[in-house]
């Protein structure tokens, strides 16, 4: 049953992974191969558990998971509604008016630089949801958003590595003492620059040309004559306040993020009723919070669930522990083990890989600030870019772009790698 578990698990990515050719939506194979996962670890409980363990450890261990999944899903539904809502006001076309270059090389670097600056202030799931609905308002070609896409997933992962609120597996370390704000900044900022800027100097040697920009009518027009451009100037800037405020939130209030980001949403709901009170009723409609709710994609967030779910079966199966104990008795070396974990982590979620790290090594044996720590965060947090399932960053913007997982390995996968090494090396060299 043990092995069993694995195996259910591979095949499920497997189907995740073929999702065109086999005509299967991704989110079917995710929730099938979650609730798959736990059926077996169910059933063959007494041979996968080496130990004695309490009757309702199954059930307590799931609703822990999904506890902790839920957070993230409720945190992705209010992210995506208030992107939805800043774009059906037209906000977003004031931010793409300004972007004038077609040139695509230039356009790659703004849209690099940007977004790993976000994904450090904000965190790089919500600066992920941000910039996918930019891409679809910038360029109109498949090819364009797609490859731009993969972009955007290796610098949020990137802008993420070195800030202590910008990667969930950065925050775990903060709060969990093994590093401080300071000196992770201080040590891990570098090597974060350069995993972002290789794939973009090896970009700009074979990418040329022009993007086909979308054309002027576009969703946000066809509302234009709805919103004046104040409200629009108003809902960009108060949905933007609000997803910066959720670090802030969180950090004064010690809540979960995904309470910041719906009581964001709560605000941002209040000011578009009073702003629309006295429209008819149907172009009232059309810009409120509960038309736009509707149009998230729903999809996503379940194969988001499904996937969370699966990982989380292995997690409580032992099966993540037991791949850690075998990397620190196979080497033994710091930067081969955190190299590999970043790597397992574009496979399974990072958090469960972090989370059993920090379990394995006590501060004991690697103090706080230790080299070991610093290069987990910056592995866990730009490993996962390797292959677009790997991290939040990839899974969100898979749902919102229908980015093909095989396109994405073709593609995008060497130069997230490239950058990921580059940035190991980086930091090695810092540290000699």
């Amino acid at each position: 049953m043990y092995l069993l578990l694995a195996i259910a698990f591979i095949i499920g990515y497997i189907f995740i992974a073929f999702e065109h050719p086999l005509k299967i939506d991704k989110a079917a194979s995710a929730i099938l191969t979650g609730v798959i996962c736990w059926v077996i670890l169910v059933l063959g409980q007494d041979s996968i558990f080496q130990t004695p363990h309490e009757a309702h450890f199954i059930d307590e261990s799931i609703l822990h998971h999904v506890g902790e999944i839920s957070q993230i899903l409720f945190f992705l539904l209010g992210a995506m509604t208030i992107v939805e809502l800043i774009d059906i006001h037209g906000g977003f076309h004031i931010i793409t008016s300004k972007i004038k270059t077609t040139n695509r090389i230039k356009l790659l670097w703004i849209i690099g630089i940007v977004t790993f600056i976000l994904s450090s202030v904000l965190d790089n799931l919500t600066t992920t949801i941000v910039m996918a609905a930019l891409l679809k308002k910038l360029m109109k070609d498949r090819e364009d958003i797609w490859f731009f896409g993969g972009i955007v997933v290796i610098a949020a992962n990137a802008g993420g590595a070195w800030s202590p609120i910008g990667d969930v597996t950065t925050i775990m370390l903060w709060i969990g003492g093994q590093v401080t704000a300071a000196n992770i900044i201080k040590e891990v900022l570098l090597p974060s620059i350069v995993c972002l800027t290789v794939p973009l100097l090896v970009l700009s040697f074979i990418k040329k040309g022009e993007i086909t920009r979308t054309a002027s009518v576009n969703n946000s027009d066809e509302h234009a004559h709805l919103a004046s451009s104040s409200e629009a100037s108003l809902i960009l800037w108060l949905g933007v306040g609000g997803l910066l405020f959720v670090p802030v939130f969180k950090t004064l209030t010690h809540l979960p993020p995904f309470m910041g980001i719906l009581l964001s949403l709560g605000v941002l709901w209040v000011v578009t009723e009073l702003i629309h009170k006295n429209k008819p009723a149907e172009h009232r409609h059309n810009l409120s919070v509960a038309s736009v709710i509707r149009k998230v994609d729903t999809p996503s967030v379940l194969f988001f669930l499904g996937i969370l779910l699966a990982v989380a079966s292995l997690q409580t199966g032992g099966h993540l522990a037991q791949v850690a104990t075998w990397l620190n008795e196979t080497f033994g070396n710091i930067y081969i083990i955190n190299i590999i974990i970043g790597l397992i982590s574009s496979i399974v979620d990072n958090v469960p890989l972090v989370a059993g790290a920090m379990g394995m090594y006590p501060l004991s044996l690697y103090p706080q600030d230790h080299a070991f720590w610093e290069l987990l965060a910056y592995c866990a947090g730009t490993g996962g870019s390797s292959l677009i399932i790997g991290s939040a960053a990839g899974v969100a913007i898979m749902g919102i772009l229908k980015i093909d997982f095989i396109w994405y390995l073709k593609k995008i996968s060497w130069l997230a790698i490239l950058g990921y090494l580059a940035g190991v090396l980086t930091y090695y060299i810092l540290n000699l």
